[in-house]
């Protein structure tokens, strides 16, 4: 197959690699780039744990295929903290027992940062729709929705 390369911003820092035509956002990040946060779930779209920010919005990095973001922005959970300094929903997180087996959290933490960067005082509701996309077998989603809508409470972009 021939490689085809694409220039993107990954957590705000230049990008420029040859990927495999056809290749998914998902193998480009963790093989190519070796951004190891977002993970493999299903491979099939449906369990959410895979779940980047394109441009702010959130995108199944298995089904997304790498030559479409060429030109973008991509935000993974790896660049959610500024060295030691968590982001407040990494906080939140830890502080309300959200993360047990912690699979599905890279995509909760980038599902639930998508919500909050739009809308920092979102209700129980909006937390829930938000997060919907995103399978969680260990919490039962209360820690879940308590850890957004703390992060929210605190600034929700808040660090420290």
């Amino acid at each position: 197959m021939a490689k085809k390369p694409i220039q993107f911003q990954l957590n705000g820092s230049g990008q420029a690699i040859f990927a495999e035509e056809g290749a998914n956002l998902l193998d480009v990040l963790r093989r190519g780039v070796g951004d190891l946060s977002p993970k493999y779930g299903c491979g099939q779209g449906t369990c959410g744990t895979c779940t980047v920010l394109v441009n702010g919005e959130p995108r199944l990095s298995c089904l997304t295929l790498a030559e479409t973001i060429e030109g973008q922005s991509v935000e993974t959970t790896a660049g959610l903290a500024h060295g030691p300094q968590l982001h407040a929903l990494q906080h939140a997180f830890m502080d309300n027992f959200a993360a047990q087996c912690g699979y599905c959290t890279p995509g909760m933490l980038m599902a639930a940062k998508a919500l909050l960067d739009r809308n920092p005082s979102p209700s129980r509701e909006e937390v829930v729709e938000a997060i919907s996309g995103n399978i969680c077998r260990c919490t039962g989603y209360e820690p879940i929705i308590n850890a957004v809508l703390a992060a929210a409470q605190s600034g929700g972009r808040r660090y420290g």
